[in-house]
């Protein structure tokens, strides 16, 4: 039991960690120099790792449930 949910715990970890790489990867495509204020570099950075967390967050924590789910229709039949 333990050991399944060690397994668990490090595929999540790794998916976390992969999405997180994913969406810096895609948010690096936008150009958010329009949107900065001068002498502000510093926040917007700081706002483009917390908006690259989240949408990260979001995607992993899908394709985590959708995992659990589909893993789970064995005990449907």
């Amino acid at each position: 039991m333990f050991e399944q949910s060690g397994q668990q715990a490090l595929l999540d970890i790794l998916v976390h960690l992969l999405f997180i790489g994913i969406t810096w990867w895609a948010m690096q495509a936008l150009n958010f120099d329009t949107f900065i204020r001068k002498g502000k570099v510093i926040q917007a950075r700081v706002l483009f790792i917390l908006v690259t967390l989240a949408l990260a967050s979001l995607v992993s924590n899908f394709f985590l449930a959708y995992l659990n789910y589909s893993t789970q229709l064995k005990y449907l039949f």
